[in-house]
């Protein structure tokens, strides 16, 4: 007479044990997803940190104004397949009028372009070691976005580009009024580049936190036929112009 509770306890304990482990198992995979899509989601993102105020431009790391910015990684080609050896550390911070960028780019050989003229606007400078920065803030026409380039150099070129257009490099004529600084660690083997671009050459908004801006950043590394693309998003073609592919930049505090 003791043995059929006995079972019907035994049965309700392991029910209730799997039941308990059903509950757990699906607690795992929910957190386990929401952990990739939380990756997922900050492996597009960029953030840029405000500053209290505009400084000289510089590319001294230590410094207090870059120290602490907010930084992504470009380390895949444009396939993203991984390049390694290149990987390119880039930092953010804005202040009321700028948006600052920071480029700190890795090389076994460079590839520069002979008698630079760091004053004027290079055309084609693309063609050449550059660090690139493409930025949008259009969400409906995503065709429509700018171009920033520097080189090891301290040349640059700016770029109102428009891709409806069959022939948007001609956007080099616009000046966006941005400044560059760079400098070369021939023992280190590595170039630092630093930009300074008005905010109102980017985006029509008063800058603020929350603010959100369309980009991507890119490198052209070294001489032919060895030549080394490294982007922040891979495009999955071969031009970088593809704004289907773009990250984002957001402006915090």
């Amino acid at each position: 007479m003791l043995i059929a509770p006995k079972i019907a306890i035994r049965l309700q304990r392991r029910f209730s044990a799997n039941t308990l482990t059903r509950r757990m198992v699906q607690f795992i995979l929910l957190a386990a997803l929401a952990a990739i899509l939380a990756i997922a989601a900050d492996n597009n993102l960029v953030k840029s940190s405000r500053a209290p105020h505009d400084v000289t431009l510089e590319t001294d790391l230590a410094s207090d104004f870059w120290l602490s910015a907010p930084r992504v990684f470009a380390e895949r080609d444009s396939y993203g397949k991984a390049v390694p050896g290149y990987r390119t550390e880039i930092r953010s911070r804005w202040t009321k009028n700028n948006l600052y960028l920071l480029f700190i780019c890795p090389y076994e050989e460079l590839y520069l372009k002979p008698s630079p003229d760091t004053v004027n606007e290079t055309n084609k400078l693309w063609d050449w070691d550059v660090a690139e920065a493409f930025i949008g803030s259009d969400f409906q026409n995503i065709k429509r976005y700018r171009e920033f380039e520097l080189s090891p150099q301290g040349e640059w070129i700016d770029l109102d580009i428009n891709l409806e257009k069959p022939h948007h490099e001609d956007g080099w004529t616009w000046n966006s009024g941005f400044q560059v600084s760079a400098r070369i660690d021939q023992a280190a083997h590595i170039w630092y580049g630093a930009m300074r671009i008005p905010l109102a050459a980017i985006d029509r908004r008063p800058a603020a936190p929350g603010n959100t801006l369309r980009v991507n950043f890119f490198r052209s590394q070294g001489p032919p036929p060895n030549r080394k693309e490294v982007t922040w998003q891979p495009p999955m073609t071969d031009t970088f112009h593809t704004p289907e592919r773009f990250g984002l930049l957001k402006l915090v505090k």
